[in-house]
C-alpha cells in the first residue's frame, strides 16, 4: 500500500470512528467470503457498518476519537463493526456469532466506555432506538386516547338515554 493510500485509509477510518457511538471488535479468521458478505448485509440492514483494516492503520485512526480504547483489542485478523445506534452493531454481531462459531467477539466500546464480550452481549439485549421510540410514543398516545374516550363517554350516555326515551315514546 502506498503512503498516500494509507493516509487516505486512516482519514476515512478516523471519520468513521468519530461519527460512531459504538464499536465492536471481533476475530473473523476462518469465515468464508459468503459469510462475510452475509455479515455486511445484516449490518447494513441494521444501520451499522463493518470495517476490515490493517490493525496498525486502525490504531492510528482511533487516535482522537471516543472509541480509542478498542486499540488494545486489535490483534490478529479483526473486524470492526460500528453504528450510530448503540444497540444495532452489538445486536447483529451477537446474532452472527451465535450462527458462526468462527466469529469471536473480543469486546468493544460505547463512547469512552470499554466493553468486554459480556458488555457487548448486555448491550445487544437492550431494545433498539426505534423500539424505544415506539414504546415512548405508545405511552404518550395512550393517555390522550383515554382522555378522548372519557370526554366522549358522557355525551354517548346522554345520547343513549334520549334514544331510549324516544323509542319508549314511539312504543306508547
Amino acid at each position: 500500500m502506498e503512503r498516500a493510500a494509507k493516509k487516505q485509509a486512516v482519514d476515512a477510518l478516523n471519520e468513521a470512528f468519530k461519527a460512531t457511538s459504538v464499536a465492536v471488535v471481533a476475530h473473523y479468521s476462518g469465515l468464508t467470503v459468503a459469510q462475510m458478505q452475509t455479515l455486511r448485509k445484516q449490518m447494513k440492514q441494521a444501520g451499522a457498518s463493518v470495517k476490515v483494516s490493517k490493525n496498525r492503520l486502525a490504531k492510528i485512526a482511533l487516535e482522537g476519537t471516543d472509541v480509542v480504547s478498542i486499540g488494545s483489542l486489535l490483534k490478529g485478523p479483526t473486524v470492526i463493526a460500528t453504528s450510530n445506534d448503540p444497540v444495532a452493531a452489538p445486536k447483529v454481531a451477537i446474532e452472527f456469532a451465535k450462527a458462526n462459531e468462527k466469529f469471536v467477539i473480543l469486546g468493544g466500546a460505547m463512547g469512552t466506555t470499554v466493553l468486554n464480550p459480556d458488555g457487548v452481549k448486555a448491550l445487544a439485549s437492550l431494545p433498539s432506538l426505534d423500539e424505544l421510540r415506539g414504546k415512548l410514543v405508545g405511552l404518550l398516545v395512550a393517555p390522550a386516547t383515554k382522555l378522548a374516550q372519557l370526554a366522549n363517554a358522557p355525551a354517548a350516555k346522554v345520547a343513549r338515554v334520549v334514544q331510549a326515551y324516544a323509542s319508549k315514546g314511539e312504543a306508547a
